[in-house]
């Protein structure tokens, strides 16, 4: 992402929504900017795209004020979530179904700022009807959730034997310098002694 301040802004988004069919979705954008929003030049888009290489339409726009599209599928199941003034763009689509299921993008420009925002959604649309893709999304979710648990335990094991490793140098070398000097004090008592 670029740099707030005249280059860009950061725009944030949940990547990858999973929903039930039927319900409501609320796609969530939010954008830093080092400059307070300007109604008479701040713009919006929201598009869909049904794939990574469809065409993207716009349905939301914002344009001195807000503009629904008139075009389905989205007409008359848009709603503005967001709020202007905390810098948040959200919308909400009401009664979803499978074929909403796509990538959401949420583009920003806030002038001074120079470039635009960009946030991506993808949507997956399910239904109670499929266990079997429940299952699927639960395995998906409990091997990412597991093999990130099973990193962070390993990377603070291997941290612990680090540390434990130099501790343990670190008391070799504290006893061996101190052996050598009882060493070295016995040696040199022997050797009074002697002379006397």
């Amino acid at each position: 992402m670029l740099p707030s301040g005249g280059w860009g802004m950061d725009v944030m988004v949940t990547p990858h929504l999973i929903k039930l069919n039927g319900t409501s979705v609320k796609l969530k954008c939010t954008f830093n900017s080092c400059y307070d929003v300007n109604n008479k030049h701040f713009s919006l888009n929201w598009t869909y795209q049904e794939c990574e290489n469809c065409t993207e339409d716009t349905f939301v726009q914002f344009r001195h004020r807000l503009i629904f599209s008139r075009t389905e599928p989205f007409w008359g199941r848009v709603e503005w979530s967001g709020n202007l003034k905390k810098n948040d763009v959200s919308i909400t689509i009401h009664n979803i179904q499978t074929n909403d299921d796509g990538f959401y993008k949420c583009y920003v420009l806030n002038p001074p700022d120079r470039h635009k925002g960009l946030g991506i959604i993808q949507l997956s649309v399910v239904t109670e009807v499929d266990p079997e893709h429940h299952s699927i999304v639960a395995v998906i979710i409990g091997a990412t959730v597991g093999g990130l648990l099973a990193v962070l335990i390993l990377s603070l094991v291997v941290v612990k034997c680090v540390r434990r490793k130099k501790k343990q140098d670190n008391q070799s070398e504290e006893q061996k310098t101190e052996e050598e000097g009882k060493t070295d004090g016995e040696g040199n008592e022997e050797g009074e002694e002697k002379r006397h």
